[in-house]
């Protein structure tokens, strides 16, 4: 998987297991999909899966690793992939922005990535062949860039990792999950609360001022392949400036959060949320108690390395002070008032609870 701050990884056997003490749940919507990493355990755990993301890149990734079927698509793939990989380098908009303008990747490995990306827009292939294709690029350069895991800035000296020449690999793919075909979308997590239905939502929000998109706007261009108009050091996409989230906004994250919450067509829902977001934990038991019984479990992680090293400007000159180390992330499952859990080693607290303050 791509590196990605607020990343799962840690908590994906929590999430899983969580899913796995609601019985008769067999669709789950992963609304704020992101790199991907819950609804392909989710799949894996034999969950029909529908993702979600309003970014380009991660809707991508969601219809690579989630949607796309191993036996659907791993041959064919592969030998496409090796064609691509075959490519001669061909320096073009990707290497003049993130290689010559910026320092994101080594010219050497831009003008390949310049070459895969065109060679990919050639073949002119279904979104879901594409979308293999293109995630195991994002996965390729991800390993050879020189960043601290997000694209807001680059590093002042290379990355050792960025000196390696790319590999193309096929990506993790997955057999079709017992539960049934995942779907991946594209929509405004509004909108997909609307159109969406299934025995469980999963929500992970945006909790913060940071915003993915700005994170990670050169896979967005990557994806899109659209040669946007670009500002600043970091070669950002210019419409990271208007493309704005209430989920980003201390005053509008309430509002749009309680509206997901309220619309989403679920039995129960399970909200990943950090202690590090706009939302305090009074706030939110207060907002999910309206859909049932909330039961909230809490896990002690490592912030994210880019907050672990400091704060620095797109320059590479350290700005600001490390806070703290650690955060506090917290899992929040809403079921019908009578609804029982299966016995799977979870231990979650109800709301009364002094251990959560």
């Amino acid at each position: 998987m791509i590196k990605y701050i607020g990343s799962k990884r840690r908590l994906v056997p929590t999430i899983t297991a969580a899913v796995q003490a609601l019985p008769e749940t067999r669709r789950v919507i992963d609304l704020f999909s992101g790199s991907a990493r819950v609804g392909q355990a989710l799949k894996a755990a034999g969950y029909q899966v529908l993702s979600n993301d309003h970014n380009a890149y991660a809707a991508t990734l969601a219809r690579g690793l989630v949607q796309a079927d191993a036996e659907t698509h791993a041959a064919e793939a592969q030998a496409q992939l090796d064609r691509l990989a075959a490519l001669p380098p061909r320096p073009g908009w990707f290497t003049e922005t993130f290689c010559e303008r910026s320092r994101f990747f080594q010219p050497h490995n831009g003008a390949r990535i310049d070459a895969i990306r065109e060679g990919i827009a050639a073949l002119a292939l279904e979104p879901e062949r594409e979308a293999v294709l293109l995630t195991a690029l994002m996965l390729a350069a991800d390993k050879v860039d020189s960043t601290t895991g997000v694209q807001m800035a680059y590093l002042k000296q290379w990355a050792p990792r960025a000196h390696k020449t790319l590999e193309l690999k096929l990506p993790p793919l997955l057999p079709q999950a017992a539960g049934g075909k995942a779907q991946a979308t594209e929509l405004d997590a509004a909108a997909a609360a609307r159109q969406l239905s299934g025995d469980l939502a999963y929500l992970d929000p945006p909790y913060n001022q940071h915003k993915y998109l700005g994170n990670y706007h050169a896979w967005e261009s990557l994806v899109r392949w659209d040669q946007p108009e670009v500002f600043g050091v970091a070669c950002k996409r210019v419409d990271c400036k208007d493309r704005r989230s209430a989920f980003n906004s201390k005053p509008g994250i309430h509002a749009a959060l309680l509206d997901v919450v309220e619309q989403i067509d679920a039995r129960c829902l399970l909200v990943s949320f950090s202690d590090e977001g706009f939302i305090h934990l009074d706030q939110m038991l207060q907002l999910l108690s309206g859909r049932g019984r909330v039961r909230v479990l809490s896990q002690d992680t490592p912030r994210y390395v880019g907050a672990r090293i400091g704060i620095f400007s797109p320059g590479g000159e350290k700005v600001g002070a490390v806070g703290h180390l650690r955060n506090t992330e917290r899992l929040f499952l809403v079921t019908p008032r009578d609804h029982v859990l299966l016995e799977n080693g979870l231990h979650w607290h109800d709301p009364g609870d002094s251990g959560l303050r």
